[in-house]
């Protein structure tokens, strides 16, 4: 049984990893990989939004994460969150790939 939409006739579904479900992933990812790298800072800095250390830090630690996400769905995407995507079956004006 195949579903009509707009876009032609759905031919089944595959896996793929729910990239909007990562987001909580990364903030607590970079956050863990911040508060890592900044505890050999001495207890009398102040960090505040202003300070330029302070920023380059945050997104030192964010790029960190990212990168590490990124390497660990590409090799590993069975880790995380899957959904469904439906897979089209071409038209008969169009040519397959």
């Amino acid at each position: 049984m195949f579903a009509y939409n707009g876009r032609g006739r759905i031919a089944g579904f595959h896996q793929q990893v729910d990239y909007v479900k990562l987001g909580p992933s990364l903030l607590i990812a970079g956050s863990l990989v911040l508060a890592i790298r900044t505890a050999r800072w001495s207890r009398d800095v102040e960090c505040t939004a202003s300070q330029p250390e302070w920023d380059a830090e945050v997104e030192h630690s964010v790029r960190i994460a990212y990168r590490v996400l990124t390497h660990l769905v590409k090799k590993f995407p069975s880790l995380f969150n899957q959904m469904e995507v439906p897979r089209y079956e071409p038209d008969d004006d169009e040519s397959p790939p």
